[in-house]
């Protein structure tokens, strides 16, 4: 856990926090209804087809095989590896340019990049690819968060936010990239099926800049907090597929309930070190990991389902977008012009260990 703040009603006048200055997104070209999908692959299992209509996701956006049908062996482990590569320098770079533009910010004053993705790997990371891509200045400081899954959003903006508070002034961008299209496994088991019906590709970027510009009116990172619950390790994860040849995600059954379970105790952590409570909270902006999750995360903080319209939103349209989730949303919120000064926003992030990550913000 990283603190930026301990208490916020503390703080001294002259301290300047780490501000979100603009966001952008970006997705595939090629968006799919889940009946879409479900006829790409051929797929008639009533339990799967069910599954793939119960989730409260419309469709996504996917890098699919340009055919109209995926035969059963897929495609290669070599071939989602160089498709995730593909697509996620294709979009990060789109979602870069987007958020520099809403800050109004040059590509040649961003002095750190963190990029965060858990759907493909690659050496040098895809922070190399997109600084060499992108005429991004060679000094450019830079970090690669890989394999943390749908909570490692929250993780890369923890490290960006404390490398803006050591350089004031300075520009830092976040860019979460995920392809899930390139960690498909077509097999009959409701594994894959669960994976399958869930998860969209898509990229999110934010920049973050520690200043007092008054003609800024993005939230300043008050704080962050972690909650890792070890004894669901096994709950959600990636791991080796030796039937298949590939890598294969899993999602538990009980990790909504997981989720739920612990979530009042990741928030009371955040929010008591600012001696703030629930109630205080203006804006909520939660990972869209899937509809019984944010179901069950409404449900034990007590909310309603407008304090979450974003995230159900986002599920919606797009799914779940893995670590980019969070910033699709908070896109949204910006869109809405509903904040104002003196509010407070919460973020949270949820994925494998089991984690629950949570960040605190206020305008």
């Amino acid at each position: 856990m990283t603190e930026i703040l301990s208490d916020t009603r503390s703080h001294t006048r002259d301290r300047v926090y780490p501000r979100v200055h603009g966001v952008g997104t970006a997705f595939p070209d090629t968006w799919y209804t889940q009946d879409e999908v479900l006829e790409k692959f051929a797929i008639e299992d009533p339990r799967v087809v069910s599954l793939f209509r119960g989730g409260g996701i419309d469709g996504r956006a996917l890098s699919l095989p340009d055919t109209d049908h995926v035969d059963a062996a897929g495609e290669s482990q070599a071939q989602l590896l160089a498709k995730h590569r593909r697509v996620g320098i294709e979009l990060g770079t789109a979602a870069i340019r987007r958020a520099l533009d809403s800050a109004g910010f040059e590509l040649e004053d961003v002095g750190y990049l963190c990029c965060v993705t858990s759907t493909g790997f690659m050496a040098p990371g895809l922070s190399a690819y997109l600084i060499k891509e992108m005429d991004i200045p060679r000094n450019c400081a830079r970090i690669d968060v890989v394999g943390m899954g749908c909570n490692a959003g929250l993780n890369g903006l923890t490290a960006v936010a404390a490398w803006s508070e050591q350089h004031p002034g300075e520009v830092a961008v976040l860019l979460c990239v995920e392809v899930c299209s390139a960690a498909y496994i077509l097999d009959a088991s409701m594994r894959s099926a669960v994976v399958n019906s869930l998860f969209g590709d898509g990229a999110a970027a934010t920049v973050i800049c520690a200043d007092d510009d008054a003609q800024n009116s993005g939230p300043r990172l008050l704080d962050f907090s972690s909650l890792l619950i070890h004894e669901a390790i096994s709950a959600m994860r990636f791991d080796w597929d030796e039937d298949q040849g590939k890598f294969s995600f899993f999602v538990d059954k009980e990790t909504p309930y997981v989720v739920g379970a612990n979530i009042e105790k990741a928030i009371g952590r955040l929010l008591h070190r600012s001696e703030l409570k629930i109630c205080d909270i203006d804006h909520w902006i939660v990972h869209s990991g899937g509809k019984k999750v944010v179901d069950s995360i409404t449900y034990n903080l007590g909310l309603s389902k407008n304090d979450l319209r974003h995230t159900r939103n986002v599920l919606r349209r797009f799914g779940n977008v893995s670590s980019a989730s969070f910033l699709v949303s908070y896109e949204e919120l910006v869109e809405e012009c509903a904040t104002k000064p003196g509010d407070y926003g919460v973020f949270i992030t949820m994925g494998p260990g089991s984690t629950i990550e949570t960040a605190l913000l206020s305008w």
